[in-house]
Formats: C-alpha cells, structure tokens, sequence
C-alpha cells in the first residue's frame, strides 16, 4: 500500500473563519503480524511462492532523458509499455497499480513491486505528480515519471522520513474504479454543481451584499459525516459574497426555508464529491463594516508586546476584573485584517458576535483574549507564527502577520 506519506490531508468544508482550523486526515489502514500464540501448533510450511523480480533502477533516474513529454507544471514521463484500454482515469476515480520509487541518486524509497502487492487509492488523495501523471495513462500502460519536488513531496528534509526532492517513478496502471457519480436527475447550478431540492423555501432570495444564516451538513459519498454544523452551539452566518463560490450560487437561487441537496466536486474526498444538505435558515442586510486601522501596517509605539511577539493596545477599558482562561468558552465580536488593509472576517459585518474554546484557535487568540477583561476592546498585531503562517497564493486562507480588533462580550464556564 503507499506509504502513509503519500496521502494528503483533506480540510472540512465550512464556513470560512479564521477562527477555528481543522483536518480530515487521510491515511491507508497499517497491518500487523500476529504474534505467535504459546503452545500452538506451528504452521504448516508455506507453498511455495513464484520469485519476485526486483525493479531496476532506472539508468536515467537522476533526469528526464530528451525523448520525455514534459506538461505544463513541470511532470515528465515516458511511456515504457503502451497499454490496451483507451479509457484514462479521472482524479475523482479508484486506481490500482503496481510502482516503484527512487530519488535521483538511484536508492528505492517504495515499491508495491517488491512487496508483490499492487496499491489501490483514490487518484485525488496522492501527492500532485501522482494526480496528474496517472490521468494520461490507460489500463495496462506503464509509464516513467519524473516528478518535480513541488509536484511531490517538498524539498529534501533530513530526518524527515520522507524522500524529497525531484523524485522517479515507474507505474503500471492494472485498473480502474470509476467514482459514483450524482443522480442523474439533479439541476445544476451555473457552476456546475448538482443539486435537488428537497423543501421548498418562501420569500425573497438573498443579494450578494446580504447576510445568511444556515445549516451545513456535509459526508462523503460513502456516507461518511465530515461535518455537520447542527452540532454546533449555533448556526454560521456569513455575507454571501464571502463564501465559497460553490456555494454562493447555491445560496443566492434559494429562498428561507428553503433544503437542497448537492454534490460538491473535491477529487480528495473518497468518491470525489462533497454531498452537502444545505438550509437556507434566514436572510439580513450587512451592518457597515468597520474602518480600517490607521496603524494596521505594524504595532504602534506604545503597543505592549509579549514574550512570544504577539503586541496589542487597549482600544476601550473593560468593566470586569476576571479575564478567561485558556480552557473558557469566550463571546467576543471581532474583526480581522491583513496588513494591507483587506478585511477578510468579522463578526461586525454578520450582525452576530461568536463564541468558541478558547484553546481552540488560532496561538495568537489563545494568548492575547486571556490578556483581557469583560467589557474590553483590544487591537492586537499577531505574528503569522501565531496565526496562520506565511501568505500562500490561492489557500484560501490569510497569511503573515494579521490585525485583529476583539471586544470580550463574555466569559463562560470552562469545558
């Protein structure tokens, strides 16, 4: 099977909040051998098993030779034996196949080959060459591939335990397991996403610039529940031009009350779509959003940093004396900034303060709400170590450092 490195991790569909992180992980089932029970009889001798051949090690590991079809990303390959379908796997498909690894120096770092065992998976839950490369192929076919380090695992990382790197593959893809697919009699939105209707709502659908309020539950296709948000203290609410574009468009056809049924394409869930039940509960306008602060470049002068570099400034005094431990439920409104003024969450603009764990966010919320006192407006400037790290184009998600503007409304019991 492949190694539990090979395997991604797939993110919970939600809301968007900068609040709360968390992750499906992905990883095949691990065996073990029994050990041997005292006073058993010992095992028959085993038939006798055909030799398996080991792979070679390419004679061109170390680089792609010029004879190799390189794609746009950057993923050469060439084909070593042509195959005899001519149906090609879709990243949302089961593929079994039979493979070998190696870095460039030429050391084998996996081989289903040498276990004498092929290796079946989603084609969506394996690193990006992987992904790719297997969608050219046809049953039967065996390729090389030279998989760029950004296309693979990173680059090499002593210690890691994973290879890094450029890295070569040799697969032979045996078969095909095509994933279900949404009924057949589902509508489509403009983006393509099925979809039924299984109540129907009354009233008016809402505009881009208005607020909703909804119900999300989500599994996979198998039934599997990833989330589901009626097990939350209370339901999200979001602007509807701050969601998903997936669902925006759902949202912005449906009226409250209104229960639908859809399919959402994501390769890296087993079976390749999301299905989503989504209750439109209520609609409302926008509260104006706050300013944006005139010091949201970096920490003022007379901001009060602390040993772990999150620095913050009281904006107004609270009226309380007791300040929230990090195992207390808080209530605070909040909104959120990076550094070049673009809000990009806040519970202003939803009309709706929030209530979370503390220990549960993000390090820079955990440290710097406990600074605070009921009735307190702070300003804090939280170091993308605290945060969310460094910005990464198209994660969805704000990186470097961020400016956050909290008032503590309440203090809860711990849970």
């Amino acid at each position: 099977m492949p190694k539990p490195w090979m395997l991604l991790s797939l993110m919970k569909i939600r809301p968007f909040t900068p609040l709360l992180t968390a992750a499906v992980m992905v990883a095949l089932p691990t065996f073990a051998r029994s050990e041997e029970t005292p006073g058993a009889k010992p095992p028959a001798a085993p038939a006798a098993q055909p030799e398996i051949k080991m792979p070679e090690t390419p004679a061109d590991v170390a680089a792609a030779p010029a004879d190799a079809v390189k794609t746009k990303s950057g993923l050469a390959s060439k084909v070593l034996k042509a195959g005899t379908g001519d149906k090609k796997p879709t990243a949302t498909d089961v593929v079994t196949v039979h493979y070998s690894g190696w870095t460039t120096d030429g050391k084998m770092f996996d081989s289903s080959v040498k276990r004498g065992e092929p290796a079946s998976f989603p084609l969506g839950q394996v690193i990006a060459g992987w992904t790719e490369g297997l969608q050219l192929m046809v049953v039967g076919e065996s390729r090389r591939f030279w998989i760029p380090e950004d296309l693979a695992y990173g680059p090499v990382v002593p210690g890691s335990g994973r290879p890094g790197g450029m890295l070569c593959f040799d697969v032979e893809l045996i078969g095909i397991k095509e994933a279900p697919k949404p009924p057949a009699d589902t509508k489509q939105t403009p983006g393509g996403v099925a979809y039924k209707t299984s109540k129907e709502g009354a009233g008016e659908k809402p505009a881009a610039a208005q607020v909703i309020t909804f119900h999300f539950n989500a599994k996979t296709m198998d039934g599997e529940v990833l989330q589901d948000s009626r097990q939350d203290p209370a339901p999200p609410t979001a602007p509807l031009n701050k969601l998903p574009k997936e669902l925006g468009e759902l949202f912005a056809d449906m009226k409250a009350g209104e229960v639908r049924q859809c399919w959402l394409p994501e390769a890296r869930v087993p079976g390749g779509f999301v299905v989503a039940e989504l209750e439109l509960i209520s609609i409302k306008d926008a509260p104006p959003a706050p300013e944006v602060p005139k010091d949201i470049a970096a920490a003022p002068a007379d901001a009060v940093k602390t040993a772990s570099g999150l620095a913050s400034k009281v904006l107004k005094e609270g009226t309380g004396k007791d300040k929230p431990k990090a195992t207390d439920t808080v209530k605070v409104h909040y909104s959120g900034w990076t550094t070049d003024g673009e809000m990009f969450d806040s519970s202003v603009t939803r009309g709706e303060p929030t209530s979370f764990p503390l220990n549960q966010v993000i390090k820079g919320w955990t440290e710097g709400v406990q600074l605070m006192v009921v009735g307190e407006k702070r300003r804090f400037w939280i170091p993308e170590g605290l945060a969310y790290g460094p910005v990464v184009p198209d994660s969805g998600r704000p990186g470097g450092m961020l400016v956050f503007d909290v008032e503590l409304l309440e203090i809860g019991a711990a849970k």
